[in-house]
């Protein structure tokens, strides 16, 4: 059986969610009180229906209670977000997963016994500031004591070198998880360029030009890498 998810609220960013989740084959109930909203995703979930989220009866109805997870996306409305979370909590749906706004949201949303907030705009805002200030960074996720995983094109100085010899661990304090590089290959009778991982290279494996690597460790070696490789 496929996953079920809920996704309440359907701006940007819940209709991106809940467009992708269909796409990668789960089934998907689109929750909005605005009916133009619902009627631009209907096509593309399993369900979409116009209500108000913040009426437990009319919840119930949809049997959230059921779902994997529920999403709740709501954005401006914080009295729609936390009205809606309460009425969730109440019926006991057994993952939720609330947008903040702000801290203040995240707070309250704390408060209320919501283990897992996102704050997309903060995570964006991240991603972009690492990669304006990092040309070669092309991917960027924060973890816990100031670690990350990041995506980062071959920096010149380290290009036709072999992995052993740029010494990311020993040298960086770096883990290098994986390799992205691109080959190229017929599909369909047509020249592509295919992206593939190499997450068993050897030392002796030369790093090329086009390859992106990913890798493991503190933001400020990450950072230190790109700097004194550029």
């Amino acid at each position: 059986m496929p996953d079920k998810f809920a996704v309440i609220g359907l701006g940007h960013f819940g209709y991106a969610v809940a467009r992708n989740l269909a796409r990668k084959g789960a089934e998907v109930l689109a929750i909005d009180r605005d009916i133009e909203r619902v009627e631009m995703v209907k096509d593309d979930v399993a369900y979409a229906v116009a209500l108000d989220a913040t009426d437990a009866r009319a919840l119930a109805a949809q049997n959230v209670t059921d779902m994997d997870a529920v999403l709740v996306a709501i954005g401006e409305n914080i009295e729609g977000l936390l009205l809606t979370t309460v009425q969730l909590l109440e019926l006991g749906v057994k993952r939720i997963i609330a947008r903040a706004m702000s801290d203040q949201q995240r707070l309250i949303l704390d408060k209320l016994g919501v283990k897992e907030v996102l704050s997309p705009e903060d995570e964006v805002g991240k991603l972009v500031a690492e990669m304006l200030l990092n040309p070669n960074m092309k991917a960027f996720l924060p973890l816990p004591d100031n670690y990350s995983i990041s995506e980062i094109g071959a920096p010149r100085r380290v290009i036709n070198k072999t992995i052993e010899q740029v010494r990311f661990t020993e040298g960086y304090d770096l883990d290098l998880i994986a390799i992205k590089r691109r080959y190229e290959e017929f599909v369909g009778g047509k020249r592509s360029f295919i992206e593939h991982l190499l997450t068993r290279s050897d030392l002796n494996t030369a790093i090329e030009a086009s390859d992106v690597l990913i890798v493991l460790g503190k933001v400020e070696n990450v950072e230190r890498f790109v700097e004194l490789n550029r």
